[in-house]
Parts: C-alpha cells; structure tokens; sequence
C-alpha cells in the first residue's frame, strides 16, 4: 500500500522511541514532518488509542487517517512501502536475530531507561525540568514548574509498571553495565550491531541510549567511564543520512555466533527469564510477577504487551523454513535464549 510522504508524526526529543524512528527515517532517506506538543492536535489529526510516542498519522485502506503507534510493526509496514536503504537484513536467519535484538532493547533495555531517570535525584531534577520544556518550549514559567511536579510525580509512580524497585535494581543496574561493555566490544569488530549495515536491533539500541548515554546524569557518567565507545556511537547513529547502505554489509549467518553471542547471550540472560516468567503470572492469574533472574530477585506486575513479544518472537521462528530455524537454533544455543523458541505452547 502506497504512503503518503512526507510521514507525519507527533513526538518528543525525550522519548527514546520517538528517537528510533527519527534516525531511522533519517538514515532511510523517508522525509517527515515533526510534531512537537500539541501541534498536532490543533492540525485536527486524531488521537491514538493508546497515547504513546511516536504517533505516525498514515491513512487506512478507506483513505482515512488513523494515529498508529508501536515502532517495530512500523518500521515493517514502512519496510513493505519504501524499497531503498531497508534496515531489515534479506536473510531470514539474521532478520529473526535482528527481531530478537531490537525486542530486547525496546522491552529490556527501557526498563534501564526508566529507571535511571525516576530512580536517582540528580536524574528527576534534571528529566522533571527539562522534559516538559520539550513539550511546550514557550510556556510561562510558573506553569512549567507545576508540569515539573506532576511530570515527575505520575513518572515515579509508574516505575513499578516497568519493573524498577528495591527489590529489582541491583539487576536492572548490573545489566545495563554489561551490555555496555559488550557494545563497546561489538563496535571494535563492526560499525553497527548487526555489521557493517544497521538493522532494526541497532535503532532499537540507540534509542535507549539517547536517554541512558546522552541525557540522564546517572547512566550518562556511567556510559562515558566505562564505555566511551558506546557514548560515542549513539551520537554518529544520530544521523545516518550520509552512510552508504551496501547491500552485502549485513552480519552473515556464518559469523552471528561469534559476533552476537555474548549480546544474545545478555539476553538469555536476563530478557528471557523475564518474558517466560511473565506470560506465566499472565496464564495462571498472578498479580505479581515473581521470577529469579541473574541470580536475584525479580517482582513486579505482570505486562500484558510484552507477553505479546514472546509470541510475536516464536511466530518468527515458528515461520522460518525447517532449515531456516535450525540454523537461528544453533545461533542461539547456548546463550540461554532457547527456551524463547519453543513453540510448543
């Protein structure tokens, strides 16, 4: 189905999914119209059911604009539309990977996100201050300090939603350290995540690290100690309009273990349990999710849309070819993602 350009979209600078497909975009040469605040609204464009950013305005099959969000769905269905520069590699074996690093960013790695910014002071002040000046860059400044005060109260109420706690923390933290240092490795051998072409895991990646790498003080300095490979890489994926796409600079099947093990590795490791954990509190009517995960502790309340993830996930495999989905089963043996595959549920 044919798209309108340029795309319009509603989002915001602290939103690190809105940062997604801005670089996206960008690298994918697709031009777009930006809206910031209520600047779509007094357009007359609709609301989205579900109020999350980005907000892509794309007409229906009736010609009627309807507001969608989600990112990785989008980022397919603009796949299927524009055939230049596409950022999901042609092997099905390395797409699925892609799929499953891209998920384990937008799912896992926000929960780090999040929880910096509401956890630590230093983090509030900074995010409750200048969050809502992105929004509405020309309001009174007596409005704005009352926007900080909600902005921040509603935010710290929710962390429970993603996860962040006492309780779960120490894991949060560890994690978000060792994905650091293995970036930091990757990019020694690659440019990018999945070779020396993107793909969709590395604009998932990004996005959280435009928060955690380039904006929140506490993960900031972490990033910039331990691994300043990664600070910088965040900035030069900013913008990719101006790198070549070769058609060949995609990871091949043959050097994924190598490249991607201890990445998927970190998955198997923390993401996995999560996601089996959950959809179980979700089949038996649980309240809490209460699972052990990298040998600590883990509670929080059950999330419907990322038991969503783990079957989108096995539907992936379960649509490879049989040969197609023994090599994805070597790829990931091992690195404790197995359990992630099965598709005998």
């Amino acid at each position: 189905m044919t798209i309108a350009l340029p795309l319009r979209l509603k989002g915001a600078p602290g939103s690190p999914y809105t940062r997604k497909m801005l670089a996206l975009l960008r690298y994918r040469h697709i031009p777009y119209e930006l809206f910031i605040g209520d600047q779509a609204s007094r357009l007359g464009l609709p609301e989205p059911r579900v109020s999350l950013l980005p907000t892509f305005y794309l007409e229906d099959d009736k010609g009627e604009v309807q507001a969608v969000v989600d990112s990785t769905p989008l980022i397919r269905r603009f796949e299927d539309a524009f055939v230049d520069r596409r950022v999901v590699p042609t092997d099905p074996v390395m797409a699925f990977v892609d799929a499953l690093v891209e998920d384990y960013a937008d799912e896992w790695l926000t929960k780090a996100m999040f929880h910096y910014r509401w956890y630590y002071a230093s983090d509030i002040e900074k995010a409750g201050t200048v969050l809502p000046r992105w929004r509405a860059i020309g309001a009174p400044e007596a409005e704005l300090h009352k926007l900080k005060e909600l902005f921040a109260e509603r935010q710290i109420s929710r962390l429970y939603v993603v996860g962040s706690n006492d309780i779960t923390a120490p894991v949060i933290e560890a994690s978000y350290l060792r994905i650091l240092g293995i970036l930091d490795d990757l990019l020694q051998r690659h440019p990018f995540v999945m070779g020396g072409r993107p793909g969709a895991g590395d604009f998932g990646l990004y996005a959280q690290l435009t928060q955690l790498a380039k904006f929140d003080p506490t993960p900031a300095a972490i990033c910039l100690r331990e691994a300043p490979r990664v600070f910088a890489w965040t900035d030069l994926v900013d913008d990719l309009s101006g790198t070549r796409a070769v058609e060949a600079g995609w990871l091949p099947r043959a050097q994924a273990r190598d490249h991607l093990g201890p990445l998927l590795g970190e998955i198997g490791r923390v993401y996995a349990p999560f996601l089996l954990a959950n959809a179980e509190a979700l089949d038996s009517g649980a309240e809490q999710v209460e699972a052990t995960i990298d040998g600590r502790p883990w509670v929080q309340p059950p999330f419907p849309y990322q038991a969503k993830c783990l079957q989108v996930i096995r539907a992936g495999f379960a649509a490879l070819s049989a040969s197609d989905r023994q090599a994805a089963s070597g790829i990931l043996a091992g690195t404790g993602c197995e359990p992630l595959i099965r598709i005998d549920r």
